[in-house]
């Protein structure tokens, strides 16, 4: 797998975050590129100049996890970029094979009859499954209320990143775009680490790279993150402003697939938003998954 550019730009704009002053290096005068130098991260790998500057031009091959590790430890990476550059080692190398996740035609996947009733059974909350790509594969009932924009547009083709930068319904839907935009796009950047061979991955970011500015520029940067919880804030257009948590798991049964579930602080008002989102649902024509 020729992956070279992937490594050189993560590992060149990984560089650039650091300063001297965070490696604990002095800054000194003159200073041409942002962050460390080549010869600074290669000293605190306690690694040649030469070879880190092969690793950096994308020669990932048959390096060794130590290695990897100090690279790591000496470009200060979180958990997310040290799991990412692992992946991108093992794409190098094809010693990923066995570990990627099996290819799947996204159109023709079907739940186990026993994972659509484990979400069905969730009935306070939208629960939904999701692959790397962000393709929206099997919902709860909620879920597909919650998600009446995506499913509103065919162009959207259930997909969350394509609704979030080609869909002008994102904006309202996610008052915080800016921040979901950064967030969409590191997932679609860990997968593709993760999964390198996915055809229709790369096809989906070959097209929201032509057509968003805001994709290219955030794509370009590089960011990965692991997506397993947190906060987020939405405005749906039938009942308002929600402040939802959300656990993400990751799927034993079906690797590469995540299950997530969005629910609300107990008697808050976002609680009563869901109450009045599932009576929506209730009301409405909301076609099931399939």
């Amino acid at each position: 797998m020729d992956n070279r550019e992937e490594v050189r730009e993560f590992l060149t704009s990984r560089r650039a975050k650091i300063t001297p002053e965070q490696a604990g290096l002095p800054a000194g005068p003159r200073r041409r590129v942002p962050g460390l130098r080549r010869s600074e991260v290669a000293a605190l790998a306690d690694v040649s100049v030469e070879y880190y500057a092969k690793l950096e031009r994308g020669n990932l091959a048959g390096v060794s996890p130590a290695v990897l590790e100090a690279v790591a430890r000496a470009l200060q990476l979180d958990d997310a970029e040290r799991a990412h550059l692992l992946h991108l080692a093992q794409a190098a190398d094809g010693t990923d094979t066995l570990t990627r996740p099996r290819r799947r035609a996204t159109r023709t996947w079907t739940p186990h009859r026993s994972l659509q009733w484990v979400l069905d059974a969730v009935t306070t909350g939208p629960a939904f499954v999701r692959n790397g790509r962000m393709d929206l594969l099997a919902t709860n009932q909620l879920a597909r209320a919650f998600y009446t924009d995506v499913y509103a547009d065919p162009h959207n083709q259930e997909n969350l990143a394509r609704f979030q930068f080609l869909d002008p319904a994102a904006r309202r839907f996610h008052p915080d775009w800016d921040l979901a935009a950064d967030i969409a796009v590191a997932v679609l950047r860990t997968e593709a680490g993760r999964n390198p061979h996915d055809k229709d991955l790369h096809d989906l970011v070959g097209e929201l790279s032509t057509r968003s500015d805001a994709f290219r520029t955030r794509w370009g940067a590089h960011n990965v993150r692991h997506h397993g919880t947190g906060t987020k804030r939405f405005h749906h257009h039938a009942v308002g402003d929600l402040t939802l948590a959300y656990e993400g798991l990751e799927m034993a049964a079906e690797p590469g697939l995540t299950l997530t579930v969005y629910t609300a602080e107990p008697a808050s008002p976002s609680d009563e938003g869901l109450r009045l989102l599932a009576t929506w649902a209730a009301t409405q024509a909301i076609p099931q998954h399939g």
